[in-house]
C-alpha cells in the first residue's frame, strides 16, 4: 500500500513534527509583505501555448479513472486506471440519471472519457466551481502560491520554476517559491499535459481539461508580475463567485440523540484513574451526542477542557482544550441515536503537578412529532484525579 505516514509514530505525531519544523524555519523569514489575489473563470481561460497558438480550458468533468481510485484507495467499481475510452454500460447509467454530456465537453476533455459532466450539472447546486481564486503572498524572498487544488510533483516543479523566473525577470531574483495546495477552494488534481494523456486517477480528476496546468502557470505568472512591478492595485479582481445562501440538504438525515436507559447525556461511562504520572494518558468516556449538533449551535467553542484546581483561588483553571496538541476527542457512533465520546489527555512532561478534571461539552438533538427539532446543550465532568511528576 502506498500510504504516507511522515516522520512520526502516527499522523498526529507527524503533523506536530512538520508543523514545528515549519514554524522554526518561518521565524527566519523577514522582509516586506505583499499579496496579489484574483478570481478566475477556469472554464474559459485562453492559454497561450506559444506566440502563435492558443488552447482553452474546459467546463469541469471527471473521467473514468476517477472512479478507479488510486493504489492507496481503490474504487469499488470494475474500472481501472488509465482508461481512455468510455464504457457503454456506465455511459447508459449516467445518461439515464444525469443526461448525456454535451459534445463540446467531451471534445474539450479528450483523451479523457467523460464519466461525470459535472460542469453541466447544477442541481441542487453546481457540482464543481467555475470560478476559483489564485493568490500569491510574498514575505521578503519567500513567495507562497495558494493553489486551489492538488498538484502532481512535476506540475509543482513547472509552476515553481515559471513563477521564480517571472519574479527574476522583473528584478526580484532568488525568490523561494512555496507550493501551498488546497487553498481557498478545492478543484481536485492538476496534472501536466503529458500526465493527462495517460489518464490515471489524477489526470481523470483534472477537471478543467488537458491545459489546466498551463492556465494556472499563466495566471500565477501574472500575479508574480503584478507584485514585482507594484501594480497589484491595477489588477482586475475578476468575476465574483456565486454565494449560496441555502445549503444542501444532508444526504444522511439527522436523527434524534438518545442516551442509554437510565443514563443522561454527559454521564461518565468509563472513569479516569485516580492518579497519573507525566507521560501517561488520562482517558474518560461519556454518554455523547452527535458532534454535528455542536457545529450547528455554537454556544460552546470547544468539545473539551482539561482543568486544574488552583488552591490559591479555590477555582478551576482551564489548561487545555480541543485545540491543544495534548488532547484527543473521539466520537463513537452507536445504534438508534446512541453514541459515546472519549476524551484523552496526553499528559506532557511540562505539566504542573496537582488536581485535575476533564469536562465534555456537547449538544443533543431532540425531536418530537410535528415539531421542529431543538438542540440542547449539556456538559459532562470527570471525577478529579491527581497528576504527579514521579
Amino acid at each position: 500500500m502506498c500510504i504516507a505516514k511522515g516522520p512520526g509514530r502516527d499522523m498526529i505525531d507527524s503533523t506536530q513534527i512538520i508543523g514545528r519544523t515549519i514554524y522554526q524555519r518561518a521565524k527566519e523569514v523577514a522582509g516586506p509583505l505583499a499579496s496579489a489575489h484574483q478570481w478566475v473563470n477556469m472554464t474559459d481561460v485562453t492559454v497561450w501555448l506559444n506566440s502563435t497558438h492558443t488552447a482553452q480550458t474546459c467546463k469541469p468533468a471527471l473521467g473514468y479513472s476517477f472512479a478507479a481510485g488510486t493504489i492507496d484507495g481503490v474504487g469499488g467499481l470494475n474500472i481501472t486506471q488509465g482508461k481512455t475510452e468510455g464504457d457503454p454500460f456506465w455511459d447508459t447509467i449516467r445518461d439515464q440519471i444525469f443526461g448525456k454530456p454535451s459534445e463540446e465537453i467531451k471534445e474539450c476533455h479528450k483523451p479523457k472519457p467523460v464519466l461525470l459532466h459535472t460542469g453541466e450539472l447544477s442541481k441542487p447546486h453546481p457540482w464543481h466551481p467555475d470560478i476559483v481564486d489564485v493568490q500569491i503572498i510574498t514575505l521578503g524572498s519567500l513567495a507562497i502560491t495558494a493553489i486551489p487544488g492538488e498538484f502532481t510533483t512535476m506540475s509543482g516543479r513547472r509552476l515553481r520554476e515559471a513563477v521564480q523566473a517571472e519574479f527574476a525577470s522583473y528584478g526580484m531574483k532568488n525568490m523561494t517559491i512555496i507550493i501551498s495546495g488546497l487553498c481557498n477552494v478545492y478543484s481536485h488534481y492538476i496534472t501536466t499535459y503529458e500526465e493527462y494523456q495517460a489518464q490515471r486517477y489524477e489526470a481523470a480528476s483534472t477537471i478543467y481539461g488537458p491545459h489546466t496546468l498551463s492556465a494556472y502557470i499563466q495566471l500565477f505568472r501574472g500575479l508574480a508580475k503584478a507584485i514585482a512591478t507594484d501594480t497589484v492595485a491595477n489588477m482586475s479582481s475578476g468575476p465574483e463567485p456565486p454565494f449560496f445562501k441555502q445549503l444542501i440538504i444532508p444526504l444522511i438525515p439527522n436523527i434524534e440523540d438518545k442516551p442509554p436507559i437510565g443514563r443522561n447525556f454527559g454521564d461518565v461511562l468509563e472513569p479516569v484513574k485516580p492518579k497519573y504520572r507525566v507521560g501517561e494518558v488520562a482517558e474518560v468516556t461519556f454518554v455523547g451526542a452527535n458532534p454535528k449538533n455542536s457545529a450547528e449551535n455554537r454556544t460552546h467553542q470547544t468539545f473539551l477542557t482539561v482543568e486544574k484546581y488552583e488552591n490559591t483561588t479555590a477555582a478551576w483553571q482551564i489548561m487545555y482544550n480541543d485545540a491543544s496538541w495534548e488532547t484527543r476527542f473521539y466520537w463513537h457512533k452507536g445504534f438508534l441515536g446512541r453514541s459515546n465520546a472519549t476524551i484523552e489527555w496526553h499528559i506532557p512532561d511540562t505539566v504542573q503537578p496537582g488536581i485535575y478534571r476533564i469536562k465534555y461539552f456537547g449538544h443533543n438533538r431532540k425531536m418530537e412529532i410535528l415539531k421542529p427539532a431543538i438542540i440542547l446543550p449539556f456538559e459532562g465532568i470527570s471525577s478529579i484525579f491527581e497528576v504527579v511528576t514521579t
